[in-house]
């Protein structure tokens, strides 16, 4: 007999230990489920920076999740401070379009404004339901509604919906609001990156702005030394050249008053050659006259060609005008990379090379010089060097392209330049912000 209550003492706790390793069973695979859920909206949503995207992908993910087709995201304006659909399956446009919420207005505004998520087994018998006209004729029932959140802010409402009664479990709003969490964050992100590309575009379109009034204050000055200054000094230079003359031929025979008219003579000469050099420097007229390739030439000939530098060019595809700002660029790129040859490099040999297409202009200037480690150059030194450098990169970024430099101690010096002529600037821009 003993042995029989034994025998069942045993069975009854062999029983119990069944029933809890089972326990511990489904709620394992109840864990692990609901991780794998959560990290399929993850990897779904990661990585995008479009804010509709990051919904779209979103929802579907729930939606596949839940095995349901209805459902809806919702964002609450941050103006007016109502919700509205941004993306919606399953649910007609006439619904989404009139189904706007203030907050605290029902189930969704309810739920946006406690941040408390509600699960209800039929909508359309629930009091707190707005529109009840507009969800019986949606022929809404189960319904479950969570917040987006961020930060302990209220970004959103995501919404699960069946048109078949349905009790949702505890479990099943418990992971909708984790995975609502994740989203929240997502469109946190999203948002931010909008408010930095808004900035950024605001920025890029003020620094254009800019240099191009500062191009045409360039062409006005220069048009001015033109036809003022240069033209008076050059009068200046010819009237001293006469009085010289002049003064040989009445036999003056003062030779101290002689030489002040030649060294006076030589200032006003000298002084006109600044002046038209400046002129070059500021605004080339060949750049405007007979475009980039004859400005880039005539300036590479005067500047190095002219203290000993051999200099190579070739230009394909560049015959005609290019826009306005691509030409101005590209020569002010040229500008500053012979200039950084001539005062730093100690080169012999330049390569000159701009080919062009209807797509983009590709620009390289290349020399045999001491070259520098580009590795050491992160930021402007106080002294200003390495300006160039940084300046010549942004100007390029502001017309959507992008500049390169290689070199190294020893082996010369290569500036890239590449800059699109058709693609919208500001996709261009995003593309190269992060090019060397």
């Amino acid at each position: 007999m003993e042995v029989e209550n034994e025998r069942g003492v045993q069975s009854a706790d062999s029983a119990t230990f069944r029933s809890n390793v089972q326990d511990v069973g489904d709620k394992t695979e109840k864990r692990y489920s609901d991780l794998l859920a959560l990290s399929r909206v993850s990897a779904a949503v990661s990585g995008l920076q479009d804010l509709d995207a990051i919904l779209e992908v979103a929802l579907d993910t729930v939606l596949d999740i839940f095995g349901g087709t209805i459902g809806g995201i919702l964002l609450i304006d941050e103006q007016t401070q109502t919700l509205s659909y941004r993306v919606y399956r399953g649910l007609s446009a006439r619904y989404a379009e009139e189904m706007h919420l203030g907050l605290g207005e029902g189930i969704a505004g309810k739920v946006a404004q406690s941040g408390k998520a509600i699960l209800l087994e039929d909508i359309s018998t629930d009091p707190r339901a707005a529109r009840p006209v507009l969800i019986s004729t949606e022929g809404l029932k189960a319904f479950i509604s969570v917040p987006l959140r961020a930060r302990d802010a209220v970004l959103g409402v995501l919404n699960v919906a069946s048109r078949m009664p349905r009790h949702f479990t505890k479990n099943e709003m418990h992971l909708l609001h984790s995975i609502g969490d994740q989203v929240g964050v997502a469109i946190e992100h999203a948002r931010l990156y909008e408010r930095l590309h808004e900035g950024r575009e605001r920025y890029r379109r003020l620094a254009r702005e800019i240099l191009m009034a500062q191009e045409e204050e360039r062409r006005r000055i220069a048009r001015e030394l033109h036809d003022e200054t240069s033209q008076a000094l050059t009068s200046l230079a010819l009237s001293l050249q006469a009085i010289i003359g002049m003064a040989e031929m009445k036999g003056i025979q003062d030779p101290e008053f002689i030489e002040k008219l030649r060294v006076t003579h030589s200032y006003a000469v000298r002084a006109g050659n600044d002046v038209v050099r400046l002129m070059r420097e500021l605004r080339p007229s060949l750049l405007d006259e007979l475009g980039l390739p004859a400005a880039i030439n005539r300036y590479a000939k005067d500047t190095l060609q002219a203290q000993g530098i051999n200099v190579s060019m070739e230009f394909t595809g560049a015959e005609e005008q290019l826009p306005l700002e691509v030409g101005v660029t590209l020569f002010r790129v040229a500008q500053g990379a012979i200039g950084n040859i001539l005062e730093h490099s100690a080169a012999k040999n330049t390569s000159i090379k701009l080919q062009c297409n209807a797509r983009e202009c590709l620009l390289s200037i290349e020399d045999d010089g001491t070259g520098f480690d580009v590795g050491k150059m992160t930021q402007v030194d106080p002294s200003g060097r390495g300006a160039g450098l940084f300046a010549m990169k942004e100007r390029v970024r502001l017309v959507g392209g992008a500049c390169r430099v290689e070199s190294q101690p020893g082996q010369g010096t290569k500036v890239i330049v590449k800059v699109p002529l058709e693609t919208d600037i500001a996709d261009e821009e995003d593309k190269s912000a992060n090019s060397g």
